[in-house]
């Protein structure tokens, strides 16, 4: 019954194509084919369309694209309209600029467990690293792990122990079942009809931050605990500055929004997928 569980890979996307291009190519070397891609586009330009249905055309995967209009940061809502979109019965959320390691599907499949959903590691690739893959087109993604490792040790990214299986027991996976903390959308796998039960993202978190934390909380409030997927195919995150100017919102309420949830015994989003239109 795992093996024929289809999952809905949800990549979260703005304005950066050619990241989202290394991305998408790390989809076909995947060892797992049982899946689809869906781009959860938070506004991107023509460039980032192109892109998606050039891919799309030249590949096996199933890939779908959901688009709002660029209204500022609103990566809960283009997270809750991919999801809209998705036929699978897991869902794996990652960011346009996190490459896979030919192992990250059947690694979540395999951690996949009922009531549970699994919180992924991230190795943050440097900067100089990051301009030579990108200007020589290479596909560092597909390198064996050992290397990846040594590239860790000489400086190249961060986490070099993520690259090795190191072996985990169950107990251990399971050991911060009900915390939130330090769990991120850029690797995370939940079950589709957990993700409804909590109504989804909640689209009132405006700007970056906290609206990851805010589904996570509500995720363990409502019975459903942390695996971590330690040394388990961790996500290549390519290098980049850390805000876009012009969509950075100053006056930014989701520090009170998060405080409000972690004060309140809410489970459910206060603007979920619920609340969306039909498509």
């Amino acid at each position: 019954m795992q093996s024929a569980m289809k999952i809905s890979l949800i990549i979260t996307t703005y304005n950066w194509p050619q990241a989202l291009g290394f991305v998408l190519n790390s989809l076909n070397g995947q060892a797992d084919k049982n899946f689809e891609v869906i781009i959860a586009d938070d506004g991107s330009g023509p460039e980032t369309k192109k892109l998606i249905q050039e891919f799309s055309a030249r590949s096996e995967i199933t890939v779908k694209h959901f688009w709002h209009k660029d209204n500022g940061f609103r990566v809960a809502a283009a997270r809750n309209g991919a999801v809209a979109l998705a036929e699978g019965d897991y869902l794996v959320f990652i960011d346009g600029d996190c490459c896979l390691m030919p192992t990250f599907i059947a690694s979540h499949r395999k951690l996949a467990e009922k009531k549970w959903f699994v919180a992924g590691r991230r190795v943050y690739l440097k900067q100089g690293f990051t301009c030579r893959v990108l200007t020589k087109e290479t596909n560092f993604f597909n390198w064996p792990s050992g290397i990846l490792f040594i590239m860790g040790l000489t400086g190249q990214c961060n986490r070099p122990f993520q690259f090795l299986p190191v072996p985990q027991s169950n107990s251990a996976r399971k050991k911060k079942a009900k915390s939130w903390d330090k769990v991120q959308t850029c690797n995370l796998g939940v079950w589709k009809d957990d993700f409804y039960g909590v109504d989804g993202f909640d689209e009132s978190y405006v700007g970056h931050g906290l609206e990851d934390s805010d589904f996570t909380v509500r995720l363990i409030r409502s019975g459903i605990q942390r695996i971590d997927a330690n040394h388990c195919s961790p996500v290549l995150h390519l290098y980049h500055s850390r805000s876009i100017p012009e969509r950075a919102d100053k006056e930014s309420r989701n520090p009170q929004r998060f405080q409000a949830l972690l004060e309140s015994d809410r489970h459910t989003a206060v603007q979920g997928i619920s609340t969306r239109q039909p498509l």
